[in-house]
C-alpha cells in the first residue's frame, strides 16, 4: 500500500482540554480528551522502554528463540527478522502520527473511518482482546510468584488441598497478589505507567546479559550458535522458511500496530516518536533476539536439553539469590508487557464506551475484573482456545488497521479537524450515517470475512499449507476495499 505524502504535517497541534467547548458528553471525558502540549511527557526513551517492556517477556524470549527454530540458518533468521522489525518500525509509525499530532487515543481515532458512535465497535473488538490476555498473562507471572512463595515458605504448599473454579488455593492467593499490584500502578495513571516501564526493560536486558555471561562461562564459547534444533530445508524451503519468519514478527506485534496511538499521543514531537520506535524495534528486538538465542544454545550444553523458559534456566541455578532476582525480573517484566499490550487500550476502550460515566482509571478497574471472569486459568488449558481466540481475533484486528490507515492517509490526506471528533451534530464530518460510517462498516465486514475464512482454512481445516499470511491479507483487504467504497460514495 503506498501512502501519499504528508499534506497536514503542518497543522496545529490542538489546544488544551477546554478548547473543545461544544464536546458531547457522549463523547469526550478528561482522559479522551486531546492532550495538551504541557502534558506530552515521553521522550524517545520513554517510547524505548516502553517496546522494551513489551519484548523483554517470557514470551517476548521464547517467540524470539522459536524464530531461530524454523530450520533456517542464524544469518537467514536474522536478516528475515531485520526486515520483518523494519516493517513493523513503518507500520507503527503510520498508526502512531494520527494520534500524536492530534494528542488522542485509539478508540477517538477510530471515530475518523469508522464514525463516532461505530468507533465503539472498533473499541470492543480491542478491548476483548486486551482483556483475555490481560487475565492470562497475570496467571503466567502468577505461577512465578507463587514459585518464590513455596522457595521460602514451603508451608504454602498446604493451600493446594483447596480449589475453586478450578484454580487451588495457592494460585488465587498469588493470581489477586499480581491482580492487585497491577491494578495499584495502573490506578496512579499514565506518568506512573511511563515511570514503570523505563524501568522494566532495561531490568531485564541486565539480567540477560548476567544470564548470557554465565551460560558462556559454563559452556564455553563452542556453545555459540545462532541455529537451534536439526531442522535441515532445502532451497526452495528455505526462502520460505525466512519469509514466515517475517510474517510471523510482524503478527507478534499486531495488538500493538493497532493501538499504539494510545502512547504516541504523550510523546513529545513526532521525531521522538520515531527515535523512540527506531530503538525500541529494529535495534532492540534484534539485540534481544541475539541474547536469547545464545542463551537458549547453551542451556543445551549447560543442562543437556535446550530450555526456552528463561525463568527455568534461573531456576536451575543452584544459588538462591539469582533464583529470586532472575523470577522478581521477569515477573516485573511480565507486568510490562501486560500494562502495555493489554491493561492501557481496555481502559481507553471501555471509557469510549460511556465517556459521560467511565475515565481512564475507572475503565482500568473495570477491565481487571473482566480479566478475572474470563478464569484464565480455564483458557490457558486449552492450547486449541488459545489458538482458534488468536486466529480469529487477529484476523479482525487486521482488517481494522487496513481501513484506518487507508482512511487517514490516502482518503484523509491527512486533514482531520480535532473538535470535529467529538460532536455528534449532524452536519458534523464523522457523523457519517447516524454516527457510524456505512463504508468502514462494510470494509470491516468483507475483509473480516476474508481473513477470518484464511485463518480457519489453514488453521482448523487444514485446507491450505499453514502459514502466516493472514494478518497481512487482513490489512491490504481492508485498505483496498476501503479505499474503493469512499472513492465510488466520494465521502473524503
Amino acid at each position: 500500500m503506498s501512502f501519499s505524502p504528508p499534506l497536514g504535517a503542518d497543522a496545529p497541534h490542538p489546544e488544551p482540554d477546554e478548547q473543545i467547548e461544544a464536546a458531547d458528553p457522549r463523547l469526550y471525558n478528561h482522559d479522551l480528551a486531546p492532550v495538551p502540549m504541557s502534558k506530552r511527557t515521553w521522550t524517545g526513551y520513554s517510547i524505548f522502554a516502553m517496546w522494551m517492556s513489551d519484548v523483554h517477556s517470557v514470551g517476548g524470549y521464547t517467540f524470539a528463540a522459536s524464530l531461530f527454530l524454523l530450520g533456517i540458518s542464524g544469518w537467514q533468521v536474522l536478516l528475515a527478522m531485520t526486515v520483518g522489525i523494519l516493517c513493523v518500525y513503518v507500520l507503527i509509525n503510520w498508526v502512531g502520527k494520527p494520534s500524536q499530532v492530534h494528542g488522542i487515543p485509539f478508540p477517538v481515532m477510530a471515530r475518523v473511518s469508522m464514525g463516532v458512535m461505530g468507533a465503539n465497535l472498533a473499541a470492543l473488538i480491542r478491548g476483548v482482546v486486551g482483556i483475555v490476555w490481560y487475565g492470562v498473562q497475570t496467571y503466567f507471572a502468577s505461577k512465578a510468584v507463587a514459585t518464590l512463595l513455596l522457595l521460602f515458605v514451603p508451608s504454602a504448599i498446604a493451600l493446594r488441598d483447596a480449589s475453586f473454579l478450578r484454580l487451588d488455593g495457592l494460585g488465587w492467593v498469588c493470581f489477586l497478589f499480581m491482580w492487585l499490584f497491577q491494578l495499584i500502578i495502573f490506578q496512579r495513571g499514565m506518568e506512573t505507567i511511563r515511570r514503570f516501564i523505563d524501568f522494566c526493560g532495561p531490568a531485564v536486558y541486565v539480567v540477560m546479559f548476567v544470564l548470557m555471561g554465565w551460560i558462556l562461562s559454563q559452556a564455553g564459547l563452542s556453545s555459540l550458535n545462532l541455529t537451534l534444533g536439526g531442522k535441515v530445508l532445502s532451497g526452495g524451503e528455505q526462502w520460505f522458511g525466512m519469509g514466515d519468519a517475517v510474517l510471523l514478527v510482524i503478527s507478534y506485534f499486531a495488538a500493538l500496530l493497532l493501538n499504539f496511538g494510545d502512547f504516541a499521543r504523550f510523546a513529545k514531537s513526532e521525531h521522538q516518536m520515531k527515535v523512540g520506535n527506531f530503538l525500541g524495534l529494529p535495534v532492540n528486538f534484534i539485540i534481544f533476539a541475539i541474547v536469547t538465542v545464545i542463551v537458549t544454545s547453551g542451556s543445551a550444553k549447560v543442562f543437556g536439553s535446550m530450555i526456552m523458559d528463561p525463568v527455568e534456566i534461573v531456576a536451575r541455578i543452584q544459588n538462591k539469590f539469582a533464583v529470586v532476582i532472575g523470577s522478581l525480573t521477569f515477573v516485573v517484566a511480565t507486568m510490562g508487557i501486560n500494562i502495555v499490550a493489554n491493561f492501557v487500550s481496555p481502559a481507553y476502550d471501555i471509557a469510549n464506551l460511556f465517556p459521560k460515566h467511565v475515565d481512564f482509571k475507572k475503565g482500568g478497574l473495570i477491565a481487571s475484573i473482566l480479566a478475572v471472569l474470563v478464569c484464565p486459568w480455564i483458557f490457558v488449558e486449552s492450547p486449541k482456545a488459545i489458538d482458534i481466540f488468536v486466529s480469529i481475533f487477529g484476523a479482525v484486528l487486521a482488517p481494522l488497521y487496513g481501513v484506518m490507515m487507508a482512511d487517514f492517509y490516502l482518503v484523509k490526506r491527512q486533514v482531520v479537524k480535532t473538535a470535529e471528533l467529538y460532536t455528534m451534530a449532524p452536519t458534523g464530518r464523522f457523523y457519517y450515517d447516524g454516527g457510524w460510517n456505512r463504508g468502514g462498516l462494510i470494509a470491516l465486514l468483507i475483509s473480516g470475512l476474508i481473513s477470518v475464512g484464511w485463518e480457519i482454512s489453514t488453521q482448523l481445516l487444514k485446507l491450505l499449507p499453514a502459514n502466516n499470511f493472514g494478518w497481512i491479507i487482513g490489512a491490504t483487504a481492508g485498505a483496498l476495499i476501503y479505499t474503493g467504497l469512499m472513492r465510488s460514495m466520494k465521502r473524503t
